[in-house]
Parts: structure tokens; C-alpha cells; sequence
């Protein structure tokens, strides 16, 4: 987390949470969703405006985390921004020499690999559990013919957030519960 934000959480302790303003899609782009875009629906249909700005995009990643309910959030200075996920909280990028990087820019071996009924591919690393960008397929069709990850495991996308502890709507599960 940024010094900057660690002190904001300091001096203003008692800020409330942000929910539903914040998406996170399945090519690992940050969008952003004012009162119009959620009333026009939950963000998986309507995404928002999509960020853009390299430094805000960096910054959001840096200061990127989850809860201990598996909410994915923000850390907006003293303000918690919980983020809507399309498909997974991390979405694994493949450099040409096979290192793997979130869309964060963050590097993570990979443990396991886990394919939805989409065919889309998860990959479970040291790091957290997340998609495989949808252009690195191929790449990853190397890794996997050579060895260098373990074979994929098939498990239905509506499993993945309860079985790798993570929510894709807090802002959804938040209305659900008291």
C-alpha cells in the first residue's frame, strides 16, 4: 500500500466503504461505474467507463487487495472502493520468455490451472487465483505441452469464487446479507 494512502487510513479512520463504483473486466481493465451505469445493471452487463489513465491504473493496482470475506477492494486514500469482478480477481498476462504477471504488473508462478466450461483458462499461483488473458492462450498451450505448469483441472466458472475464497459482487452480496 502507498505511504500516502497508509496515512490517509491514519488520520481519517472512519471513512465509509465505496460499493459498486469500481469494475475490474476479464482482459484485466479497470472501469469505472457512475449512478447511471449501475442502475443500467450489475457490472458483468454494463461495464462503465473504462480508466485509461496509466498512473490512476497504477496506482488502483498498488494499492489492490482483498478483504477477509474474499471482497476484492481498492484502498482510495482512507476509502475502501470494493470492486465488481467480471471473472476472477487477477488476470495473468504471459511475457514472451513464459514469466507470468498480473494485470497489476505483479510476477507469480503458477501452481495449477483449472479450465471452465467456457474453456477459459485459470490459473491458481503463489500469488492468488485469476484468468489467463484471452490472448496468451496459446502461450499457455506451450507451457502446458512442455510441462512447465500442471495439467488442467475442470471445474464449473459459478465454483471457482467459493472454491478460491473470492467474490465477484461485494456490492451484491452485501444487499443480500443483514
Amino acid at each position: 500500500m502507498d505511504p500516502i494512502v497508509e496515512a490517509a487510513l491514519k488520520k481519517w479512520p472512519q471513512v465509509p466503504h465505496c460499493w459498486d463504483w469500481l469494475g475490474l473486466d476479464a482482459r484485466g481493465d479497470w472501469y469505472l461505474r457512475d449512478d447511471p451505469t449501475q442502475a443500467a445493471g450489475p457490472f458483468a452487463r454494463v461495464k462503465g467507463s473504462r480508466l485509461q489513465h496509466e498512473g490512476l491504473c497504477d496506482f488502483i493496482g498498488r494499492n489492490y487487495q482483498a478483504d477477509e470475506h474474499g471482497a476484492w477492494y481498492f484502498q482510495n486514500g482512507p476509502q475502501r472502493v470494493y470492486v465488481e469482478l467480471e471473472a476472477a480477481p487477477w488476470v495473468w498476462r504471459l511475457a514472451a520468455d513464459g514469466t507470468v504477471r498480473s494485470h497489476t504488473g505483479r510476477p507469480a508462478t503458477v501452481q495449477g490451472c483449472w479450465l471452465d466450461e467456457s474453456d477459459r483458462l485459470f490459473l491458481h499461483t503463489d500469488v492468488g487465483f485469476g484468468l489467463l488473458f484471452s490472448l496468451d492462450t496459446l502461450a499457455a498451450s506451450d507451457a502446458l505441452d512442455a510441462g512447465r505448469w500442471p495439467a488442467p483441472q475442470v471445474l464449473p466458472f459459478a465454483e471457482m469464487p467459493g472454491r478460491f475464497g473470492y467474490r465477484l459482487s461485494p456490492a451484491a452480496d452485501r444487499q443480500r446479507t443483514p
